[in-house]
């Protein structure tokens, strides 16, 4: 997901205005889904790296832990 949803949103919100300019509820319908589709790939893209960046921080914090553990037994 390297355009976090971007593109799908673009391309969504100029299907919208065709739609709307043209008169044609269909591809305006499909316009919205578009953006709808790209809002859902970008909160998705966002909660991803949130939860990398806490899964690293438990990482970090668990060597630091263990390292502790050690030093202590020794």
């Amino acid at each position: 997901m390297t355009d976090k949803g971007v593109t799908d949103k673009v391309k969504g919100k100029a299907k919208e205005t065709a739609g709307k300019v043209t008169g044609d509820d269909s591809k305006k319908a499909e316009g919205i889904v578009d953006q709808v589709v790209g809002k859902t790939k970008e909160v998705a893209s966002d909660a991803k790296d949130v939860v990398e960046e806490v899964a690293g921080k438990a990482k970090d914090a668990a060597s630091k832990a263990a390292e502790k553990a050690k030093d202590a037994i020794d």
